[in-house]
């Protein structure tokens, strides 16, 4: 199965890089995530974000144009353009203390010992999980509802899957689901 540009969406710590880099070499095409284009390099990272336009203009430059590819992360507000070149969108969601916990094991490999009290990225990491914390819905419409809105105006079949299932099943999830219900750019079904 090749020949497809596939987005893997979801919120952070749902596995949506996980998903779709075992995809990407599954299929043998490129795999790229949003955050290499969206946040310009910096120690510690994920301090400053890349103007929009050349966010979109690397990803133009570097993979949309290609025959195949998958692309991990969230575009949702910024990213229209290139999310008109894929053939398809995969929704992963968790339940948020899965996601946290997830996201607290990941933080803990990245960081090691300088996200602990008096650590050199301590505060970052506090506000990183707090901010990833309000992903779901309290009383105000978060996040998580601009994503759902932003899902059903997508003129794109749309694949929602629970990732709290190992990778090996997501993957045979979609491409089942590709397979059977989605045809490579170009020759839609």
């Amino acid at each position: 199965m090749r020949g497809y540009r596939l987005l893997v969406t979801g919120a952070s710590g749902t596995g949506s890089t996980t998903l779709g880099r075992s995809l990407a070499t599954l299929w043998a095409v490129p795999h790229a995530d949003v955050d290499d284009y969206l946040w310009l390099p910096s120690s510690p990272p994920y301090l400053h974000k890349r103007p929009v336009e050349e966010r979109v203009a690397l990803m133009n430059a570097l993979f949309v144009p290609r025959d195949a590819w998958v692309l991990s992360g969230s575009l949702r507000g910024w990213g229209d353009g290139v999310v008109a070149q894929a053939d398809a969108v995969v929704f992963l969601t968790v339940d948020a203390d899965t996601r946290v916990e997830r996201l607290l094991h990941r933080e803990v490999i990245r960081y090691g010992d300088t996200i602990g009290s008096g650590g050199t990225h301590e505060t970052a990491h506090r506000d990183f999980i707090e901010w990833a914390r309000g992903y779901e819905d309290t009383d105000v419409p978060g996040r998580r509802s601009k994503d759902e809105r932003w899902l059903a105006g997508l003129d794109l079949p749309v694949l929602r899957l629970d990732s709290d299932q190992p990778v090996e099943r997501l993957v045979t999830a979609v491409t089942d689901w590709l397979g059977g219900e989605v045809a490579p750019r170009g020759r839609r079904r």
